[in-house]
C-alpha cells in the first residue's frame, strides 16, 4: 500500500510524532491491560465469584468475541468519521466495561462487563493506522510500529506482575478498578495529543454489510463455543444448537457477499477478499492466535499455579518467574524487528518467528511440564519468538498489505483474525483439557500443548502463502 494514500494533512514533525506516540502507546497499554492482567488472576476470579475455570475462561471468550465482532468494522468506520473520534469512544467504552466488571456480583454481570470491554478490540491496529498517516519513512514507521505492537504482548511483564498481585492481595477486581483509571488517562491524551483524520470522508458507511459479517462471525464463534461443551458427556442440546449457528454463520457470510457485490460504497470490495494479500495473513493470524494465545495466557499460568500436577506457584510469584520474563522480552524485540522488517522482509521474519514458536512450544510441552527452569525457559524463548516477532510482523502486515483506497479495512479484518484466534484459543485448548483429563495431569496438559504446536505449524504453512508488502521495504 502506498503510503502516499493516507493523506491525513498531519506532518510528521517530531514533536507530533512524539506526542501522537505518547497517546497512542496509552491506547494500547489500557487496552492490553484487558487480557494480560487478568492471566494471573483466572484461578482467583473463579475464587470469589464460586465458579469453574471454565466459566472463567468462558468469560475471556466473550470479550474476545466482541473484540473481533467490533474489529470487523470499526477501523472502516473510523476512516470516514474520523479516527481520533472512534479510539476516544472505544476507550470510554472500555472504562464503562471496567466498571460493570468490577462491581459484577457474579459471573453473569462479569460476561457483561468483558462484552461491553470487548468494543476497544481494534485498538492497536486504528493505533498502527494513524502511525501510518503521521510517519512516512519506512524504517522509522517499522520501529515505532513495533514499540506500539509490543505492547500488545504485555507491558514489559509489569503488567502481568501487577496483576499477580493485586489478585493475591486486594482481590480481582482491584484489577478493573485500575483498568477505570488507565482508560480515564488514554482518554485525555488522545483527546488533547492526537490529530483527526478522516481519509474516508464523504463516503457512505455499509451498515447492511457490517450487519451481515458481524451475525456471521459472531454465529461462528458461539457455534465453536457449544460445540465445545460436547467434551463434556452432553450431546444432543450443543450439537443441534452449534449446527443451526454454523447454517446462520453460512447464511449471513453468503448475504454479506451479496450485499458487498452491489453496494455503492461496500465495507469490503469482493475483489480484496480474494486476494492472496488479504485471506492469507488473515488466515496465519487467526492460527498464530489459536495455537499460542491461550497457552501462554491461561494453560501454562493455571499448570504452573496448580499444586497437583503442576509447580504449586501463587500468583505474584508465577507472573514474576512466567509472564514477566515473556513479556520483557516481547518489548524490548518489538522495536528491534519492526527496524528490521523493512530491511530484510516482513514475511521472512515472520516466518522466522513462527518456527522460534513452535520450538518454544515444544520445550513447553516436551519438557517444561517436568521442570519449571525449562518452562521458563521455553515462555521466555515464547516472548523473543511470537511477542517480540511474530505478534509485530502480523499487525505490522495487516497496515502495510491494506488495499489503496480503504486504509481501514485489512488492519481492522486483521483485528478481528487476533480476537477471533483468541477466542477460538480459549475455546479449543481448554476443551482439549477437560476431554483428556482421564489421562492424567502431565499427560492432558502435554496434549493440549502438542494441539497447540500442530495448530502453529499450521500457521507457518499459511504464512508461506503471505506476499511480500514490496511498498513497505527498502533497500538495506
Amino acid at each position: 500500500m502506498s503510503t502516499s494514500t493516507l493523506n491525513t494533512g498531519m506532518r510528521s514533525r517530531p514533536g507530533n510524532v512524539t506526542a501522537l506516540m505518547v497517546a497512542l502507546l496509552t491506547a494500547c497499554l489500557a487496552f492490553q491491560l484487558n487480557a494480560s492482567m487478568l492471566s494471573p488472576a483466572l484461578v482467583t476470579m473463579g475464587e470469589e465469584l464460586h465458579t469453574d475455570q471454565a466459566a472463567i475462561g468462558l468469560s475471556q471468550t466473550w470479550f474476545f468475541t466482541a473484540a473481533a465482532v467490533f474489529s470487523l468494522f470499526l477501523p472502516r468506520l473510523s476512516d470516514i468519521i474520523g479516527r481520533k473520534k472512534v479510539l476516544v469512544g472505544m476507550m470510554v467504552m472500555m472504562g464503562v466495561g471496567s466498571v460493570v466488571s468490577a462491581m459484577a456480583p457474579d459471573i453473569t454481570w462479569l460476561f457483561v462487563g468483558r462484552i461491553i470491554q470487548g468494543v476497544s478490540g481494534p485498538t492497536v491496529p486504528l493505533c498502527l493506522i494513524m502511525l501510518r498517516s503521521a510517519v512516512k519513512e519506512p524504517r522509522k514507521y517499522g520501529v515505532l510500529m513495533g514499540l506500539i505492537t509490543a505492547v500488545n504482548g504485555g507491558i514489559a511483564g509489569i503488567d502481568s506482575f501487577v496483576g499477580g498481585y493485586f489478585a493475591e492481595h486486594f482481590g480481582f477486581r482491584s484489577i478493573f478498578a485500575l483498568m477505570v483509571v488507565i482508560a480515564a488517562v488514554a482518554v485525555a491524551l488522545i483527546w488533547f495529543l492526537a490529530t483527526e483524520s478522516k481519509p474516508g470522508e464523504g463516503t457512505r458507511m455499509d451498515w447492511f454489510g457490517v450487519l451481515f459479517i458481524v451475525v456471521a462471525v459472531g454465529a461462528l464463534l458461539t457455534a465453536l463455543n457449544e460445540g465445545t461443551k460436547l467434551v463434556g458427556g452432553i450431546t444432543t442440546g450443543p450439537l443441534v444448537t452449534s449446527l443451526a449457528l454454523a447454517v446462520v454463520a453460512v447464511a449471513a457470510f453468503m448475504a454479506f457477499w451479496a450485499v458487498e457485490k452491489r453496494s455503492r460504497h461496500p465495507m469490503v470490495e469482493i475483489v480484496h477478499l480474494r486476494r492472496r494479500s488479504t485471506w492469507a495473513p488473515l488466515l496465519t493470524t487467526t492460527l498464530t492466535m489459536t495455537g499460542i494465545f491461550a497457552v501462554i495466557n491461561g494453560i501454562v499460568p493455571a499448570y504452573v499455579q496448580a499444586a497437583d500436577p503442576g509447580f504449586n506457584l501463587g500468583a505474584t510469584e508465577m507472573s514474576l518467574l512466567i509472564l514477566t520474563p515473556y513479556a520483557l522480552l516481547g518489548w524490548i524485540f518489538g522495536p528491534i524487528t519492526g527496524r528490521l522488517a523493512p530491511v530484510l522482509g516482513y514475511t521472512k521474519i515472520l516466518r522466522i518467528g513462527l518456527v522460534g514458536s513452535v520450538a518454544a512450544l515444544a520445550i513447553i510441552g516436551f519438557l517444561g511440564l517436568h521442570s519449571l527452569p525449562l518452562m521458563i525457559t521455553g515462555t521466555v524463548l515464547l516472548g523473543i519468538m511470537y511477542a517480540g516477532t511474530v505478534n509485530i510482523m502480523l499487525n505490522g502486515l495487516g497496515v502495510v498489505l491494506s488495499p489503496e483506497g480503504n486504509p481501514g479495512f485489512l488492519p481492522g479484518m486483521n483485528a478481528g483474525a487476533f480476537n477471533l484466534g483468541a477466542g477460538l484459543s480459549f475455546l479449543v485448548l481448554p476443551a482439549v483439557l477437560v476431554a483428556t483429563a482421564p489421562m492424567g495431569g502431565h499427560g492432558s496438559y502435554l496434549t493440549v500443548v502438542v494441539v497447540a504446536l500442530a495448530i502453529t505449524v499450521l500457521a507457518f504453512a499459511a504464512s508461506l502463502l503471505v506476499p511480500k508488502p514490496v511498498d513497505a521495504e527498502v533497500a538495506a
